[in-house]
């Protein structure tokens, strides 16, 4: 059971403390990590900040209301997709508020990268889900639409397990504000020199199948933290709580992660 605090946009879960905050993706896709909060509010206290603001600035200061307006100590981040750049660039800013990081399905942190995560996205596709994505990529301006969410949600997905689906609120316009800006960051390198700042143990865990590549995290993130450790998982795409093959074993290591290390 949750509680949403509809003053901040919190979903709160499980009893107090609150010592994790999963911080969803997209940019834009609120509500994402729910059924990962859920999970996780049987072991320990769990909130499940909402994004709601237009660019990066604004969404570092919320996240650090939101946190701060509920925890007394420092909080293990997971983070999933975007929401694992944006835990990040939170963690760099306000280091005294975090215990640990958690990216999960992190994109690249390096422009490099990025060839090669269109390419596996291609390749993961049906004929007839290539002409569609193509078609919308060249008739939407660049903006995210449920349609191309939903085939690129196929190509990131192994094996998905049935009625695992979450109702969200996906933002749009939040996405396109967002992610342009995101993209600079990294284009221009300013993305890694938040990672520099970090003074917390990183753990990155990512599915082998995700189109996302796994080396876009791991390679630049080891050259530059000490605390840094690398999970991956067989045959998992992006989201692995939704995944057949990777769901028990991906709850398993969170769990270990948060509570018992």
């Amino acid at each position: 059971m949750n509680l949403l605090n509809t003053l901040n946009n919190i979903r709160t879960y499980g009893n107090k403390p609150y010592i994790a905050a999963v911080i969803h993706g997209g940019p834009g896709a609120a509500g994402d990590l729910k059924p990962v909060a859920e999970e996780l509010s049987k072991h320990c206290g769990v909130i499940e900040p909402l994004q709601t603001k237009y660019s990066i600035n604004d969404l570092v200061e919320e996240l650090h209301s939101q946190i701060s307006g509920l925890v007394q100590s420092p909080v293990t981040l997971i983070g999933h997709s975007w929401g694992a750049w944006l835990a990040l660039l939170f963690a760099a800013e306000y280091p005294g508020l975090i215990k640990k990081l958690i990216l999960i399905g992190s994109g690249p942190f390096e422009e490099k990268y990025t060839l090669k995560m269109m390419e596996e996205r291609i390749n993961h596709l049906s004929e007839e889900d290539k002409n569609k994505y193509f078609n919308i990529l060249k008739n939407s301006n660049g903006i995210m639409t449920g349609e191309l969410g939903n085939i690129l949600s196929k190509a990131d997905t192994y094996d998905l397990l049935p009625g695992i689906e979450t109702e969200i609120e996906f933002d749009a316009e939040l996405h396109l504000s967002v992610w342009n800006e995101a993209k600079v960051l990294r284009r221009n390198g300013k993305l890694m020199e938040y990672v520099s700042k970090l003074k917390c143990p990183v753990t990155a865990i990512h599915g082998d199948y995700d189109t996302h590549p796994a080396e876009g995290v791991s390679q630049p993130l080891a050259k530059v933290l000490k605390a840094f450790k690398m999970i991956l998982l067989e045959k998992c795409g992006h989201s692995p709580w939704k995944e057949r093959f990777a769901r028990d074993k991906f709850f398993k290591i969170l769990v270990d992660e948060i509570v018992h290390v």
